[in-house]
């Protein structure tokens, strides 16, 4: 059965400098939550989906590869060392040692399940315990991004319908988009990440349809033109990596309008608005209304 998303993991060095360019984009920002082994986030969360915010707390030690949170926390630690972004994208998940048993069928899979609780807050800051299960997918061709799929064993604790109305309009996340010199050559990993996407093609590269979102693969040269010119990385050799958000947001136009307001760096053209990578952390974010599937 196809994998919708999840979540995506964003990145970032100074995870408050973060929450706070994030709430002046107009998104509700949850309280700051803590791993065990010392990460730490803030949840954006729609109907279904949601942003994190991550970061490390300071005297972070990365754990060893042979520890099963090394999925997570070690190639957190590992893209922090070099960027920050769009680390990893994350599908929903019903039975995650099936899907661990799924992925190693198709050898893609990562070594084992991780399986984890932490407490999280309402909006009341009344604390609640989510606990979750992940199962990582890999391939050797794509080194810059991180992927698993994650089952929630608590979800009436983590769900909550108030902390899904942002003062933005933004209603989900339409889509993420890699770019990457060759799109076709990752169609099969992408397929097999999430059970079957639809593969359609986009002008410069291709789309996984998920039942929840899309997950595009288009060259450089057309992230380009979508996102502007800090939407890719310049060192030579660049492999594959996420560069940009779609989100739904059903009034672009006001958007603009409080962007300006919090002086928050943007472009506004033909119903959408574009915020530049340079300004959200390492990751181009775009608002439009939701186009039709």
């Amino acid at each position: 059965m196809p994998r919708g998303l999840d979540h995506l993991v964003l990145a970032a060095a100074d995870l408050e400098a973060q929450a706070t360019v994030y709430r002046r984009l107009g998104f509700q920002v949850g309280k700051r939550n803590r791993h065990d082994w010392g990460t730490l986030n803030h949840i954006v969360q729609f109907d279904g989906c949601f942003l994190e915010l991550l970061g490390t707390e300071p005297g972070f030690t990365r754990p060893d590869d042979a520890e099963p949170v090394a999925g997570f926390a070690g190639f957190l630690a590992d893209y922090l060392a070099r960027r920050e972004g769009l680390a990893m994208v994350v599908l929903e998940s019903r039975d995650a040692a099936a899907d661990q048993a799924e992925f190693e069928g198709h050898g893609i899979a990562g070594p084992t399940t991780f399986h984890f609780a932490r407490t999280g807050f309402r909006p009341d800051a009344s604390p609640v315990r989510v606990a979750f299960t992940l199962a990582f997918a890999r391939t050797p061709a794509i080194r810059d991004a991180g992927f698993f799929v994650c089952c929630q064993h608590a979800p009436e604790s983590f769900w909550n319908k108030a902390q899904q109305v942002h003062p933005n309009g933004v209603t989900g996340i339409d889509a993420v988009v890699m770019a990457a010199a060759d799109p076709y050559a990752h169609a099969a990993f992408f397929e097999a990440f999430t059970g079957g996407g639809e593969v359609r093609r986009r002008e410069g590269g291709l789309a996984v349809v998920t039942p929840r979102g899309a997950i595009e693969v288009v060259t450089p040269e057309r992230v380009r033109q979508t996102f502007g010119p800090d939407a890719t990385v310049a060192e030579p050799g660049a492999g594959p990596r996420f560069v940009a958000v779609r989100l739904a947001c059903p009034d672009p136009d006001a958007l603009a309008v409080r962007l300006a307001g919090e002086q928050v760096p943007h472009t506004a053209a033909a119903g959408s608005v574009v915020v530049p990578a340079s300004a959200a952390f390492g990751v181009a974010l775009t608002f439009a209304p939701s186009p039709p599937r």
